[in-house]
């Protein structure tokens, strides 16, 4: 049977995470966890080839899209929380995880706390720390002053994609130009206090789940030094490499899903199976 459904969960904070499923309800869940500035859409490209294999399971991150958007900072443990408890309240135990920048770094946080919950992990543009955490303060400043998020929206589109994808009137492009704008500013700040504030490079060595490690040759925002440095902290880790910049899921599309769909499906000894056991 093939699902395709979106409606929400409320956490124990009191703060509406918007989800959607899409693929066969007998197929392994795939938990999708997005990058700051986007929603659960980021990922719609990428759906026909995945459903094939995973029923997916994607969600809005707290402050984006359809999920509620607290004011004040967010914290990195809140939002691993978020993920637990819409496992939880899904029923599901235990999941595949793909997550990408802000995404990716959830996905550690859920393999370093909870590794009961996740198989396997796929941490695509991401790092184990962001900082030093002094150079976030006037950004996250200067975005809750500013009148509306054009001036942000265009930042993060130059560090998204290439310069080919940006003239012109690129269609995916300008999917992700409509998001950025209809996104609260507070939403941005808050995650990006969560950035700010964490660092897992010694954490991240308790990740014991099979770990696969994407990052982009040309990534300006988690660069491809990022993801070696995180590749040799989680034990084992794989690590490649694509010629992206920071979006490669839509950017280097083919590429990505034959890296993540050939990790995911092998089974290996010492594997965990039943994904998804409820």
């Amino acid at each position: 049977m093939t699902s395709r459904t979106r409606t929400a969960i409320t956490t124990g904070d009191g703060v509406r995470i918007a989800y959607r499923f899409d693929g066969d309800e007998n197929k392994p869940v795939l938990l999708l966890s997005n990058s700051i500035g986007t929603d659960l859409h980021m990922w719609d490209g990428q759906v026909p080839a995945l459903t094939e294999h995973f029923r997916l399971l994607r969600y809005d991150a707290r402050g984006h899209g359809a999920s509620g958007v607290p004011s004040g900072p967010y914290s990195m443990d809140r939002l691993g929380r978020d993920a637990v408890e819409l496992l939880d309240a899904l029923g599901l135990r235990r999941v595949h995880v793909l997550g990408l920048s802000l995404g990716g770094v959830v996905a550690q946080w859920l393999g370093i706390h909870v590794p009961e919950r996740v198989d396997r992990l796929v941490l695509s543009n991401t790092a184990a720390y962001l900082g030093p955490a002094s150079q976030w303060d006037r950004p996250i400043a200067e975005l809750l002053e500013a009148p509306d998020m054009r001036a942000t929206a265009e930042t993060f589109l130059n560090n998204w994609f290439p310069a080919h994808m940006l003239r012109g009137d690129n269609e995916v492009v300008e999917g992700f130009r409509r998001t950025l704008l209809a996104t609260r500013r507070e939403g941005v700040a808050g995650s990006w206090a969560a950035v700010r504030d964490f660092d897992q490079r010694r954490t991240a060595a308790l990740i014991r789940n099979p770990t696969l490690v994407i990052a982009g040759e040309h990534d300006t925002v988690t660069s491809a030094a990022h993801g070696k440095e995180l590749a040799a902290i989680v034990p084992g880790a794989r690590f490649t490499v694509l010629p992206t910049v920071h979006m490669a899921n839509v950017e280097g599309q083919t590429e990505f899903l034959e890296a993540v769909v050939a990790f995911l499906a092998e089974r290996e000894v010492g594997d965990h199976q039943g994904v998804d056991a409820r």
